[in-house]
């Protein structure tokens, strides 16, 4: 059965082809067996049989041409005296094609002759045995499956047209949620390489100056080296285990892959990071004012990073005997974060101009963190030299 279903939805011309050729049969049937129909009006009926069985054929290919053909052909069957026969039938579904597939003006003309045509009907060939009332209620019986047929076609055309909104909107939204997921996926790379170029940027600098070190002192004095060592060692490691969570962010899904990483940092990793640039020859004077409390994982990541940027900016291009100071405070809804230093003011400028760095990544990604949280950053040389970075967090969602 859905075979021939699907047969009879891909030839629908084929389908009222058929129909067509069971009406002529019985308008065929009728012309032969009517007694009222003369020599001179007989042509003029076998013509318009032909003509409305042509509109049940051609209904669906060309609905308002064939609606255009009833109508003459009403006409003709008003002027040559045929009456309503068989093929009238024709009229009937060309109004119902015309209210679900033909255009607006034809649905409109095919409602109002389908309404007109059996007033006119029972007018030009009224019974001389009917009284006027039983003429009247002839002619409303006629007019109500003109009528309803219009309003099911008419049904039928909304009816399609809501679900092509609705499948419209279906495919929008599909688009939109790409979209977006295109937009999430950009925006997450670019978290990753923020977070990557932190990590690489601090621990591969400390590495660099904790190996410089030891080659200097390897001779003189070989505990110094071994310590210098040790922080490489160390400092490697924990370069690794967050590029490890970063880059699993990207493999979340593969076999294997447990999906547990290490937390973000936070401020509370603030002393770690200090121990070891001071481990790394950087003097950091470290300071917390107000009451430390728990803060939303934005502003600890955001706070960290813009810490651990600003002493490696410090240690890499503030030149020899360079001093640092770090305050973290603590408000009631803001968390001010001050870090400066007492370096070449000159060095700054460039990783203020975003060169220093090689990947131009410095400043504009504090930037980037600081407004992802709705905060403000300041940065610049200080005054007698050195460069100073002030970031204000709010600890609240819209402040």
């Amino acid at each position: 059965m859905q075979r021939l279903y699907d047969f009879l939805r891909r030839h629908p011309t084929g389908v009222d082809s058929f129909w067509a050729v069971i009406l002529l049969g019985f308008s065929g049937l009728w012309l032969v067996e009517d007694t009222l129909l003369g020599s001179a009006e007989r042509p003029a009926a076998v013509f318009v049989a032909l003509a409305l069985c042509t509109v049940i054929a051609l209904r669906r290919r060309a609905p308002e041409k064939m609606l255009v053909l009833a109508a003459a052909m009403g006409v003709v069957q008003l002027v040559t005296d045929v009456q309503v026969n068989p093929a009238d039938f024709a009229m009937l579904v060309i109004v119902y094609t015309n209210a679900a597939n033909g255009a607006r003006w034809a649905s409109r003309f095919a409602l109002v002759g389908g309404l007109a045509a059996p007033t006119i009907a029972n007018t030009r060939w009224s019974s001389d045995y009917s009284s006027g009332f039983e003429n009247v209620v002839a002619t409303v019986f006629m007019t109500v499956p003109f009528a309803l047929a219009w309003v099911l076609g008419d049904s039928l055309r909304t009816r399609r047209a809501y679900y092509a909104q609705l499948e419209e909107r279906a495919a929008r939204l599909e688009k939109e949620r790409e979209a977006q997921a295109k937009v999430a996926v950009a925006a997450e790379r670019a978290r990753i390489a923020r977070e990557l170029h932190d990590v690489v940027a601090h621990n591969v600098s400390v590495m660099v100056v904790q190996a410089d070190g030891a080659a200097y002192v390897l001779d003189a004095a070989p505990d110094q080296a071994r310590q210098a060592l040790e922080t490489i060692s160390g400092t490697g490691r924990q370069a690794l285990a967050e590029m490890r969570r970063l880059l699993g962010v990207l493999r979340t899904g593969e076999p294997g892959e447990s999906g547990d990483y290490v937390p973000q940092p936070d401020v509370g990793q603030l002393d770690d990071l200090i121990e070891q640039v001071r481990g790394a020859g950087l003097p950091v004077d470290f300071r917390v004012e107000g009451r430390p409390r728990p803060l939303p994982s934005g502003v600890e990541l955001t706070a960290y990073r813009i810490v651990q940027e600003a002493l490696t900016n410090s240690r890499k291009h503030g030149g020899p005997d360079v001093g640092a100071t770090v305050r973290l405070m603590y408000g009631d809804a803001e968390l001010d974060l001050l870090v400066e230093d007492d370096g070449r003011g000159a060095q700054h400028e460039l990783y203020e101009d975003g060169g220093a760095d090689g990947l131009g990544q410095g400043l504009i990604g504090m930037r980037e963190r600081v407004g992802m949280v709705g905060g403000r950053l300041d940065a610049g040389p200080r005054p007698g030299g050195g460069f100073r970075i002030s970031a204000v967090l709010p600890l609240k969602a819209g402040g």
